[in-house]
């Protein structure tokens, strides 16, 4: 499937704008496709590993976007920054989205890698990171490989 281009073109962020957005902001938004058809959008953590250009957060082994990601893995991730004010009551907001595949980590190796990398954008100490690593067989780690990603600088007024 081909993606369309953003209609405002003139408003898009570059590749390393967006990319920015993505390194900076903890939270974002998932969407998949849930129960019955119907969609289903959950603010979420992430780390993005800008080098092999994929998304990587962590779930349960069961429940709702688990099983969501298992039954289809195109999905849906959007980002935008905390805003800046224009010195009145508007704003200046960026946002990211990005169109892509999900899929479980099923490497154990490559599992700990990316869930301490993820780790080390939250996790304040180096001995707190690797105390909760000792968990990491009790949940998923999901990729997110980047299909299409589109940034935006809005005025908001």
């Amino acid at each position: 499937m081909e993606f369309r281009e953003m209609r405002r073109f003139k408003q898009a962020l570059t590749r390393e704008e967006c990319a920015a957005i993505l390194r900076e902001e903890k939270r974002g938004t998932l969407a998949v496709i849930g129960d019955g058809g119907w969609p289903y959008a959950l603010p979420i953590n992430f780390w993005y590993d800008e080098e092999a250009d994929k998304l990587y957060f962590h779930c349960g082994r069961a429940g709702h976007k688990h099983d969501a990601i298992r039954a289809c893995e195109k999905v849906c991730f959007t980002v935008r920054d905390a805003g800046q004010s224009a010195g009145d009551w508007s704003y200046f907001v960026n946002s990211v989205i990005v169109f892509g595949c999900a899929r479980f980590v099923e490497d154990p190796a490559l599992k700990l890698e990316k869930a301490r990398a993820y780790g080390a954008k939250y996790i304040p100490t180096q001995e707190e990171l690797e105390r909760e690593l000792r968990g990491i067989d009790r949940m998923e780690l999901v990729e997110i490989t980047v299909k299409h990603m589109t940034g935006k600088r809005v005025h908001e007024k």
